[in-house]
């Protein structure tokens, strides 16, 4: 059963909402500091265990404060664990090594959808020829429909779907199956989101204070603040993870990706760029509501950028994180 992904960075509104257009390039001090931890990062291992502990950690620190957080680079395997609303498939085991399995196409569906479920029963059991699906939620265990899925004659799995047009809420997904004469029961998670609003594209990209400023339209269904979360991608090769956050409404309906020059300078960057697992959130308007998530279109959105020659690999500026660096440096060179 797929879980929310939950990303590895900070969302700090004071970063956002000014698109890009405000922020102040590497300093001399900042350019220094990150110079002076890199050559530590050269002197030959130390014997003292607590002097190579805080060297390592000031090492690895040194390295992730070069990048802003809204722009870090990105890993083909931290792009597979980025996907925003991917369904892992559960399998619940039998006897006999036998193995039942229940997949979906995502886990968070907008309320209208149709909820398609595909099971699987291996085994030299002995299996029905229908599973029966239904719906659930979480909290109050409330019956929210049911159907039963047929055996494909072909593939041989089980096929059918729900209905989503419920409260938005937690559900749990039940499906029965009848094995050697017995009842088997498989129980997974997914939740129904309200709509939330649309894509609408990518504005005209342009290069700001060094960054590439990706404006993406979403036209929301109320006001309100969101999150946005996308990857930044060249053919198949993945570049960054980009972040914003701003408040939107029917006059404001554009938040800007960045990606900063240390993510994207002096790299070998050809043809087009593209944009992918867009994923937005409505963040609660008060404590106690619940988030809310939707997602782009599944190919992304392909652009050409303007030229890359003017960015920089210049580390952003963050002085907060200079100091700690520098002061977990100075406890390592103590021993």
């Amino acid at each position: 059963m797929s879980e929310e992904n939950r990303f590895a960075f900070s969302w700090e509104s004071k970063t956002q909402g000014n698109e890009g257009k405000h922020e102040t390039p590497g300093s001399v001090t900042a350019t220094s500091a990150l110079a002076s931890l890199a050559a530590s990062q050269k002197k030959p291992p130390s014997s003292n265990p607590v002097e190579f502990m805080l060297a390592k950690v000031s090492d690895e620190y040194a390295q992730s404060v070069r990048y802003p957080p809204w722009s870090v680079p990105l890993t083909e395997a931290q792009a597979k664990g980025y996907r925003g609303n991917h369904y892992e498939p559960v399998v619940l085991p039998l006897e006999n090594s036998g193995q039942f399995t229940v997949t979906l196409d995502k886990f968070r569906f907008t309320r209208g959808e149709d909820i398609l479920v595909v099971a699987s029963l291996q085994g030299p059991q002995v299996m029905g020829y229908s599973l029966d699906a239904s719906l659930e939620r979480t909290d109050s265990r409330d019956s929210a429909g049911s159907t039963t899925l047929e055996q494909d004659d072909q593939t041989g799995y089980y096929q059918g779907s729900l209905s989503s047009d419920q409260e938005p809420g937690d559900y749990r997904l039940l499906v029965e199956a009848t094995v050697d004469g017995k009842p088997v029961r498989h129980v997974s998670s997914l939740t129904i989101e309200p709509y939330l609003g649309d894509f609408e594209g990518l504005d005209d990209t342009y290069l700001s204070n060094n960054n590439l400023v990706i404006p993406v339209a979403f036209s929301p269904q109320d006001p309100g603040f969101f999150a946005l979360s996308a990857q930044l991608y060249n053919g198949q090769q993945p570049v960054a993870q980009l972040q914003a956050e701003k408040r939107l409404d029917r006059t404001s309906d554009t938040i800007s990706l960045k990606a900063h020059g240390t993510v994207v300078a002096n790299k070998s960057l050809n043809g087009k760029l593209q944009l992918r697992n867009l994923q937005i959130r409505q963040l609660p308007a008060k404590p106690g509501d619940r988030t809310h998530y939707a997602y782009g279109p599944d190919e992304g959105y392909d652009f050409e950028p303007p030229s890359l020659d003017d960015l920089r690999d210049t580390p952003a500026v963050n002085p907060e994180s200079e100091q700690r660096a520098a002061l977990l440096k100075q406890l390592a060179d103590k021993f």
